[in-house]
């Protein structure tokens, strides 16, 4: 268990309390040279000043940015659906488990290295606060190229495992191989971001993510709508608007006088600090490739009810997005104020914010969910009118899930708590069981007795409520004291 020391940053793990003496005084004359410059942007951190405040604002930026992100997402469904039709659309919004299954390694190992580089900023240790970076970057580089030759690589065949039609196949395959070409890209936006948002500036990353969403609207524009080029145009726009924004937050973090500064000459890998964020991202890169792999088997069931299924139910899976937006935001705000705070030792305010969190997740997903259920028909319809049967799948998908956001809400929220914490095996755990295994025995077991997408919809709410339950029971038993420790 780890422990933290509010007089010590050298000691902000049990681990560091271990390491030889010389190089611990070593690190404490580094920390105090580099210390004498200007520090992390003080206005960022999140140990000091009105609580509801500091979560609000770092929160805020990141909704606006992933409002944005979602929208550029939704719009290269909108156009490819309205201009290439229901077909094309179907090849596109199905690529979107797999997609995840390949990436959401990475980003639960990326959640890793925001945790320890918060706690080092929190606790002002200059020395390791700039290691964790430089190795956080370095692993984002071997695994975006690794991401970049498996996804083009291996797309067919998964495609295959997954059901895919064969009528929907070669657009499928296209639009996924351009879209892991760019993959690198990706990554290192998320490595980027994550540095930023760690040290608690989601105003930057937010600036870019707005540059880059134009550049892919207008890019789908001018060659789907314009030049009438198929679904690979839109995997090349998202590609070149990724890049763009890594780019910007790489210049970003190369000029800025602070502990996380990204000196390019220091990018390798430091074992000690590697492990570290290896202990805290393996949990959640598991987690998320656990939840991923069941998406995977789902959407395989989806497979099964033909395109209008993939187009209608892949529809109302981009709106369901805009639902994650406040639960994207409010988990990510609450790692960070959490991992700050317990790297200052201030074991109260760190409850404080995760009580904050929690609530304004739960209740803004819950009223997006009202809003989705009311409008849903409508919102699907926009996607590809042309299909009824296409609108039935989604409204009846939308309708089935969308009032129990709130519980999807909470659980994202307890997990990101865990993660603060350093507890992220509890998450990994909750949602393998509850997203995963019950998940795919529930499809299993109903598939035995009927081929009925209803019970495809239901799997959701109902393992969202067994979630909910298992991280409520073990919020209510956690001891936070635990994890500070005073002199």
């Amino acid at each position: 268990m780890w422990r933290f020391v509010t007089n010590n940053s050298d000691k902000l793990f049990e681990s560091d309390i271990n390491d030889s003496s010389p190089k611990v005084a070593s690190d404490n004359k580094e920390s105090e040279r580099i210390g004498s410059a200007k520090r992390a942007s003080e206005k960022d951190l999140m140990t000091e000043g009105s609580v509801w405040k500091k979560m609000t604002f770092f929160a805020l930026p990141i909704f606006v940015g992933n409002l944005f992100q979602q929208l550029y997402n939704t719009a290269d469904s909108l156009i490819v659906g309205n201009v290439l039709g229901t077909s094309a659309l179907s090849a596109v919004t199905s690529a979107g488990s797999l997609i995840f299954l390949l990436i959401g390694f990475f980003i639960g190992l990326s959640m890793g290295a925001g945790v320890l580089i918060a706690r080092y900023i929190g606790a002002r240790d200059a020395v390791k606060t700039s290691k964790a970076v430089h190795t956080a970057v370095a692993m984002g580089l071997v695994v975006g190229l690794a991401m970049t030759v498996i996804g083009v690589t291996c797309t067919p065949t998964i495609l295959r495992w997954m059901g895919v039609p064969e009528s929907v196949m070669p657009q499928s395959v296209i639009y996924m191989r351009f879209y892991f070409a760019g993959s690198l890209g990706f990554v290192m936006y998320n490595s980027f971001v994550g540095i930023m948002q760690a040290s608690g500036d989601s105003r930057h990353p937010l600036m870019y993510l707005i540059i880059s969403s134009a550049i892919n609207i207008s890019l789908d524009l001018i060659l789907i709508a314009g030049f009438k080029q198929g679904v690979w145009a839109a995997a090349l726009a998202t590609a070149i608007s990724q890049f763009v924004s890594a780019i910007l937050c790489m210049i970003r973090l190369m000029r800025i006088d602070a502990d996380y500064k990204l000196i390019p000459g220091k990018i390798a890998f430091d074992m000690t600090m590697l492990r570290k964020i290896l202990h805290y991202g393996l949990p959640s890169a598991f987690q998320n490739s656990i939840i991923a792999f069941a998406n995977v088997v789902v959407q395989s069931y989806i497979n099964s009810f033909g395109e209008d299924a993939m187009a209608g139910i892949g529809s109302y899976t981009k709106i369901e997005g805009f639902a994650f937006l406040p639960i994207t935001s409010f988990a990510m705000a609450i790692t960070t104020f959490i991992s700050q705070n317990l790297g200052a030792g201030n074991l109260s305010r760190a409850k404080k914010g995760a009580r904050f969190g929690v609530t304004c997740a739960v209740i803004l997903a819950e009223l997006i969910g009202v809003l989705t259920y009311i409008f849903i028909p409508d919102l699907v319809a926009l996607f590809d009118s042309s299909s009824e049967l296409a609108i039935w799948y989604g409204t009846v998908k939308g309708r089935t899930c969308s009032l129990f956001f709130c519980l999807l809400a909470f659980s994202h929220a307890m997990a990101a708590i865990m993660r603060g914490v350093g507890k992220a095996v509890v998450p990994m755990v909750v949602m393998m069981v509850c997203w995963c295994i019950i998940r795919v025995s529930f499809l299993y077991v109903t598939g035995l007795y009927a081929h009925n997408i209803n019970f495809v919809n239901m799997v959701y709410p109902i393992t969202w409520a067994l979630s909910s339950i298992a991280f409520a029971t073990v919020y209510l038993k956690m001891d936070f004291s635990k994890f500070v420790k005073t002199k």
